[in-house]
């Protein structure tokens, strides 16, 4: 491990460490603090560790302003056999962040540049100041201020988290001038706002089968019903062959997870509009209200950069255990599905995922021309592609098959050996004749051999 724009590596917790948060708030893409780790990269460890974290957690919260909260994780990593700890913190989108008792202030203002946290002119902290953002929903005051929220100390209970008197202001739940805010509104037992599910029958809206709608109740509640709901569509479809019976989702189900979570969290709700899901034939669509957040691009985006739009929402998903390390979502999908299956417009983000065995099905009935057997088909060619295969390299099998383009190194984070393994893996299943290689390292693809 080295230090770069986006790691910062601490022998121990220094006076230093608001300087060094500041300065990944400030910057596009946020990063990631190491304590316990050289500069060199040797790793020494840390003591008292349960002690440390919350030392820390505290100077975070309370000397940063405005409020970071939702924006930043402490939590303890094993390296080398020793105890870590590990900040990790998101681009924030009320910049410029500065430490409190300096100021707003060279002195309190800070940039990530290269490996170090230098001071921010104060040029550019004006420019910032004038652009923070004035609209986030924690500024919005909820029209309804006769708010309750059983179902949301209910769900911290099962957690084993409490709710005291004073978790709004914890949760940042209100405004400045102490009126429950957006945030409290869409967390509220009781609102207006509710989410579409719609089933459709064939490719496209034409014949709906069965719409629900979810909602008039906490965004929490909501999340979970939605997740219920997707994961009964999702059922486990088997083949059997002569030695085992391999079972298959259409969906990958931690991705379609992620791909929901991420819809309800970083949704644009000032626009009054609320996620959807919409499964049709042969895909589910996942959509949510809002492009990317300012100043963020595509790349930054794949390759997991976080740029939370709504940090609050993030705090309280984190905290009932249904987000769990920032930026990492995006990294998972695309573990499993490859970029194409994003779509981005100036105002909605769009994940649309295919149906695995759909996909499998109309190649099986382009190659064998019988495309009234498309069943049959299905079955045949799985049970082929997979027949005396270890588990690993059926698993590579299937994200192959769904993602050609998929990279070592997204093929052993999404399965959990190392590229090692999984180069000793794809060379047995090259020798097998099951995969083939189509042009380079860099922009070729693999290809399923079906003979």
């Amino acid at each position: 491990m080295q230090e770069s724009h986006r790691i910062e590596l601490k022998s121990q917790l220094t006076d230093a460490l608001e300087k060094e948060v500041v300065a990944f708030l400030n910057s596009r893409e946020g990063g990631d603090i190491y304590i316990g780790v050289n500069d060199d990269g040797s790793v020494v460890g840390v003591e008292n560790a349960d002690s440390l974290m919350l030392d820390i957690n505290n100077r975070i919260r309370s000397r940063i302003s405005p409020s970071i909260m939702g924006l930043f994780a402490v939590e303890l990593v094993t390296m080398s056999d020793l105890n870590v700890i590990k900040i990790s913190l998101a681009s924030g989108p009320e910049k410029p962040y500065f430490i409190a008792n300096k100021g707003m202030s060279i002195r309190g203002c800070f940039l990530r540049i290269g490996t170090a946290a230098e001071p921010m002119e104060q040029r550019m902290i004006d420019e910032l100041f004038s652009k923070r953002t004035r609209n986030s929903l924690r500024k919005i005051r909820s029209n309804k201020q006769d708010l309750t929220f059983e179902q949301l100390k209910i769900y911290y209970q099962e957690q084993g988290l409490t709710l005291n008197d004073n978790f709004a202001t914890t949760l940042e739940l209100l405004t400045d001038d102490g009126q429950f805010n957006y945030i409290a509104y869409l967390m509220a037992d009781n609102n207006s706002n509710s989410i579409k599910f719609a089933h459709y029958n064939g490719t496209n809206r034409e014949d709906l089968i069965e719409t629900v709608e979810i909602g008039f109740c906490s965004l929490v509640k909501s999340a979970k019903e939605l997740l219920s709901i997707v994961e009964l569509r999702n059922p486990k479809k088997s083949s059997i062959t002569q030695k085992e019976r391999i079972d298959i989702q259409s969906w990958e189900s931690i991705s379609l997870r992620e791909a929901i979570i991420n819809a309800f969290v970083h949704n644009d709700y000032s626009r009054e509009v609320t996620p959807k899901i919409e499964l049709f034939k042969d895909r589910i669509e996942i959509t949510s209200a809002g492009g990317l957040p300012e100043g963020l691009t595509e790349n930054e985006f794949f390759e997991g950069y976080s740029v939370p739009r709504n940090k609050e929402l993030i705090r309280i998903f984190r905290d009932l255990r249904l987000v769990e390390q920032l930026g990492s979502g995006i990294p998972r999908i695309l573990g499993h599905y490859g970029r194409e299956c994003f779509l981005f417009s100036p105002n909605f983000l769009r994940i649309v995922f295919p149906d695995f065995l759909s996909l499998v099905a109309i190649e099986a009935a382009r190659i064998f021309n019988q495309k009234e057997h498309k069943s049959e088909l299905v079955e045949g060619l799985v049970e082929r592609l997979v027949e005396g295969l270890v588990e690993n390299q059926k698993k590579m099998v299937y994200l192959i098959a769904n993602n050609p383009t998929i990279t070592i190194k997204e093929l052993a984070e999404s399965i959990g050996i190392s590229t090692t393994a999984i180069d000793k893996n794809l060379s047995k299943l090259k020798d097998k004749e099951i995969i083939k290689r189509v042009g380079g390292d860099k922009g070729g693809s693999w290809e399923i051999i079906r003979k």
